[in-house]
């Protein structure tokens, strides 16, 4: 096939991914003819984790089509709130080596969220989102655009509070908070004060009731010294968890 030249414009949301060049509404781009739009858009810098409807001439088509010399593209950004790939079962999460105090948190707040601790490689990161049905969670693109991928996001911000509310607003995830070891993900249960004797230190036990310990690894919990600050991070969850949702009842 000859190359053909088309018009791409992307979403002003996907120009983080974008060189100077491609911003443009209308921008050209040459291709080979052959290829989809989905290996078309990739190369151009947007993950597809991240790309929502494709349009062509305000038609809406599929990421397999393949464009036609002078086709006119429109590339939306994804559109929020994003639905869990299984209807009515609460999404499963994966995090990158990068994102150790975004998984903590979001452990904290009930969210199942799978993290390797020494960094295992992308190729067994998309490996085990497949086999798990995880949601990839990261800020390395070459890692979302992993074929393998069974789902991926691209974590915006650096910082852990705004990176919170980020997978907060677009999942709009079910929240258990104090239900999840914050160490391994493992579910938490009630634990009797006789039976974390000699598991945490002697004052502790006799300054507190209530324990609870992690039933995988068995590490205990406590209300101790960090209790208000994970109480702040807590609340703040619940309160932009409300605003998400009433955000996403009146886009319905």
């Amino acid at each position: 096939m000859e190359p053909v030249e088309i018009q791409i414009g992307f979403d002003p949301r996907l120009h983080l991914f974008l060189g100077s060049t491609r911003r443009a509404a209308g921008a050209k781009v040459r291709c080979d003819g052959v290829s989809s739009l989905g290996h078309l858009i990739e190369p151009l810098g947007a993950p597809l984790t991240e790309v929502g409807a494709l349009r062509v001439g305000g038609r809406p088509v599929a990421a397999a089509h393949v464009p036609s010399a002078g086709e006119r593209i429109e590339v939306d950004a994804v559109r929020l709130p994003q639905r869990p790939p299984h209807a009515g079962v609460p999404p499963r999460f994966l995090l990158d080596i990068h994102l150790g105090t975004l998984a903590r948190r979001m452990r904290l707040l009930g969210l199942d969220a799978a993290y390797e601790n020494p960094d295992i490689g992308d190729g067994a990161l998309a490996a085990k989102s497949a086999a798990e049905q995880r949601i990839m969670l990261s800020r390395d693109r070459g890692l979302l655009r992993r074929r393998e991928l069974f789902a991926g996001a691209f974590v915006y911000s650096h910082r852990p509070a705004q990176q919170l509310d980020e997978v907060l607003t677009r999942f709009v995830p079910p929240l258990a908070p104090w239900t999840r070891c914050t160490a391994c993900n493992g579910e938490l249960r009630q634990a009797a004060k006789e039976a974390v004797r000699g598991r945490v230190p002697s004052g502790t036990q006799r300054t507190y009731e209530t324990f609870a310990e992690c039933s995988a690894c068995g590490h205990t919990y406590w209300r101790g010294a960090h209790a208000e600050r994970l109480d702040a991070i807590v609340q703040h969850a619940l309160r932009h968890m409300k605003d998400a949702e009433s955000a996403a009842n009146a886009a319905a």
